[in-house]
């Protein structure tokens, strides 16, 4: 439910105070339930050199030890090779030395992932070339229109030549469909290692990946627990900062890393810098009205009420995505 605050809307709303005792009650709070509710003895994170995931190891880390924490690099084909290398320096950062990598290329390729994909690519963009061309799927319209997101396929040629269509439905749930076999295989490749070790899997996903719905069901949503779920991304950065993560991850854009062009999370879903969503969505969870949001943010007032909407279109959504099962 939707709070109501009569705090000053401020674009220091959202700043930390006492970070020290904020991240010593997460790791508190992980340690007990990781323990005492699910009784395992220690974490399994899947680390890939992004924000979220960093953060989540070093809150492991310290919560556990480093010794009782396993991280686990999850690449194949189209991952950036700049993941495995970050992940690798965040591990020797926090003293993670129970440090895999299991390339799941080969298990992808047998659900059929990438021929999938390509399938409908090519009947979108015919003269595209999976074995040399690039492809992302992006979202071009502002986020302050009144409409419902429309997604686009972008193919990349050698050349540097780029040529987009807008994605027909049936193209776009294929797509979407195919590449979620990546989020799903990294999930059960990190429960082996959970079952076998008796640990627990340790969720990565942020405020607006879980409320937003920009997580794979039984994918990078399925996990023991999320200790970073409560919190926006702004906030995530505040956290890492405090912790020591590597500045090189702190100054990465955030990427999907799931297409094979680089592929930016607000081109692909937010439609808008972080900086400038976590403070509307805030304003929005909160029921400040648009006028004092549009103040504060310099955007006019029907732009504000728009993000609104798209707020709300997107958490109404995406609500099966969090629903559990039926009975």
């Amino acid at each position: 439910m939707r709070s109501i605050t009569t705090k000053p809307f401020s674009k220091d709303i959202l700043h930390i105070e006492n970070i020290d005792i904020v991240c010593n009650e997460i790791i508190e709070k992980l340690r007990t339930n990781v323990a005492k509710k699910l009784q395992r003895k220690g974490a399994i994170i899947g680390i890939s050199g992004g924000i979220d995931s960093s953060v989540c190891m070093a809150l492991s880390a310290k919560a556990f030890g480093s010794k009782k924490v396993t991280a686990i690099m999850l690449p194949e084909q189209d991952s950036s090779k700049d993941s495995q290398v970050l992940a690798e320096k965040l591990a020797a950062k926090f003293g993670v030395t129970n440090t895999l990598v299991e390339d799941i290329t080969k298990i992808l390729d047998g659900f059929g992932c990438y021929q999938r994909r390509d399938e409908a690519i090519a009947r979108v963009i015919l003269d595209f070339n999976p074995h040399i061309d690039k492809a992302k799927i992006e979202i071009k319209q502002d986020v302050a229109s009144n409409l419902p997101p429309i997604f686009s396929i972008t193919v990349i040629k050698p050349n540097g030549e780029k040529v987009s269509k807008i994605l027909p439905v049936k193209e776009y749930l294929q797509i979407v469909a195919s590449t979620n076999f990546k989020q799903r295989s990294r999930m059960s490749m990190l429960y082996y290692h959970a079952e076998r070790l008796h640990y627990a899997v340790i969720g990565t996903p942020n405020k607006h990946e879980v409320e937003q719905g920009f997580f794979v069901k039984h994918g990078d949503g399925a996990a023991d627990v999320m200790p970073i779920g409560h919190l926006y991304k702004t906030q995530v950065y505040q956290i890492a900062k405090y912790l020591g993560v590597p500045q090189e991850i702190i100054d990465r854009t955030p990427t999907t890393d799931t297409y094979t062009a680089e592929q930016t999370q607000e081109d692909f879903f937010y439609q808008m810098p972080f900086e400038q969503m976590d403070l509307i969505w805030y304003g929005w969870e909160n029921n400040y009205p648009a006028n004092d949001v549009a103040k504060v943010m310099d955007r006019s007032t029907q732009d504000i009420e728009n993000i609104y909407k798209n707020f709300k279109r997107k958490r109404k959504t995406t609500e099966y995505l969090r629903m559990r099962p039926i009975f």
